[in-house]
């Protein structure tokens, strides 16, 4: 199967930047090629979205990207019934769109999402490869093009929203860390527009943070907030502010815990 590198939707020159952390690349483009749905999993904020805009646009693919949430449902997915123009149609969601045109359905944090969102995809992520929907009477079979890729954090869950073994087991799965020193250095500038030199103490700062994760702090500091304080660092904004907006104030609501991540900015960063 070819690959459209130059598909109208992707034009060549606007593929999003990425930065491979091994051979992700490979693996989705097989997955792709041979009907294979993908699971990724990472830590937030260390570019699994980015990966699938990335690969959706080498692949010539359009991409239907789905935040998942505690009200998401399966017909927010599949579709609904709705009024228009006074009279009732039916509307389809964007894994029903993605199923009769092809493209990528993207479900981002899928353990987010409510149990009928997996149960949902069970006949879309096996040989069957159909979605059926019960309200019009359909059985859909996927375009050629139709690929299912859903992405959670595994370090992020509890025991109410763990995705189940008999789900993870439909799916080919990469998993992601967040980039070497080097890489997130030169992928952080390359995003912010900040020089490296000036790049290299944050990703230290953020290297230092990951560390209390499960300690003081939830979260580790992502590749996202990186840029956003490198961002505001290369417009002008103090460095020790920008850590603080970006960086320390996301990650944490408890003053002491700011107080002490203030102190570990500054012994770093100078």
């Amino acid at each position: 199967m070819t690959i459209a590198l130059n598909h109208p939707l992707h034009p060549k020159d606007e593929i999003p930047y990425y930065a491979p952390q091994g051979n992700e690349c490979a693996l989705f483009e097989s997955a792709w090629t041979r009907q294979l749905p993908v699971l990724l999993k990472g830590p937030t904020g260390c570019g699994k979205t980015r990966f699938v805009q990335h690969m959706a646009a080498r692949l010539g693919l359009p991409v239907s990207t789905v935040s998942c949430h505690d009200d998401l449902t399966a017909a927010d997915l599949t579709g609904r019934y709705l009024l228009k123009g006074g009279e009732t149609v039916w509307i389809d969601g964007p894994l029903t769109k993605a199923v009769r045109n092809g493209g990528i359905c993207y479900l981002d944090e899928i353990v987010e999402a409510r149990k009928d969102v997996a149960v949902v995809l069970h006949p879309l992520t096996d040989d069957r490869r159909i979605l059926p929907l019960e309200r019009t009477g359909e059985l859909l079979e996927a375009q050629s093009g139709f690929m299912v890729v859903v992405s959670y954090n595994p370090g992020y869950q509890n025991l109410m929203k763990a995705l189940k073994p008999s789900t993870r087991q439909r799916f080919v799965s990469i998993e992601f860390d967040f980039l070497p020193r080097d890489k997130e250095i030169a992928t952080v500038s390359r995003e912010s527009g900040l020089p490296e030199a000036r790049v290299a103490s944050l990703v230290d700062l953020a290297r230092r943070l990951r560390s209390l994760k499960g300690q003081d702090l939830e979260e580790g500091v992502s590749t996202r907030l990186l840029i956003y304080c490198a961002t505001l660092v290369e417009a002008g904004i103090p460095m020790v502010e920008a850590v603080r907006a970006a960086i320390i104030e996301p990650l944490t609501d408890e003053a002491d815990v700011k107080a002490a991540l203030v102190e570990v900015a500054k012994a770093t960063i100078g």
